[in-house]
């Protein structure tokens, strides 16, 4: 089966309110010995199930206990709710542009049994205007274009904690290098490749922790 991301338009799911008609259907996967469940739809990004890129990037966070974690554009609520199990001393604030897609992660927040993250509605960081986290995970809407995936990685690291992590996943087709290499100029901290598979893989960008902080690291 093509991958969602490179068959659906990016207005699809990247809007406030999607056309497209509501078939609600029940997904569900395995993370960490247990069997999350959730409910996508229609005018949503990955409604058929989860996306390698994305099931590559949950298995990459690397939560702690007692993280902050930012899930970025959530969708329907995989990472945020495989973050908000990760963090069980934590939280995890979870943006999303398109309205029914928030509505599913609530839903999926409360089929989960998930008490410590929350869903907010809104476009780029706007939602958490000066709010900073250990985590942010991000699986960036490549379709809109380079100016709008750039803007998201220069944002960052406002919102992120003086050690804190940027996590995104893309693969070759979606220009994840171009970003990799974006990210080892522009970055003040360590850009590295944590994972791969199926075409994909996940880079986490640190932020600099002061004197010997190493600017970053290239991996091919």
């Amino acid at each position: 089966m093509p991958d969602e991301e490179e068959t659906l338009p990016a207005e699809q799911y990247f809007v406030e309110r999607p056309k497209s008609r509501s078939e609600p259907r029940t997904l569900r996967f395995l993370y960490r010995g247990e069997l999350l469940s959730f409910v996508a739809d229609q005018g949503v990004f990955a409604s058929r199930g989860l996306d390698p890129g994305t099931s590559l990037l949950i298995e990459h966070l690397g939560v702690g206990r007692d993280d902050r974690v930012l899930d970025l554009g959530c969708g329907w609520g995989a990472v945020g709710v495989a973050a908000a199990k990760s963090a069980r001393a934590g939280a995890v604030v979870m943006t999303e542009v398109n309205r029914r897609a928030a509505r599913l992660a609530e839903r999926n927040l409360e089929r989960n049994g998930v008490r410590n993250a929350e869903v907010r509605v809104g476009e780029f960081y706007q939602p958490v205007a000066s709010e900073r986290f250990d985590l942010i995970a991000l699986n960036p809407p490549y379709r809109l274009g380079r100016p709008h995936v750039l803007r998201l990685l220069a944002e960052a690291a406002e919102h992120l904690t003086p050690e804190g992590r940027l996590v995104l996943v893309g693969k070759g087709s979606l220009g994840i290098r171009f970003y990799q290499e974006w990210l080892e100029e522009h970055w003040d901290g360590t850009v590295e490749v944590v994972g791969r598979g199926s075409g994909y893989r996940v880079i986490s960008a640190r932020r600099g922790s002061g004197v010997g902080a190493t600017r970053s690291r290239r991996s091919a």
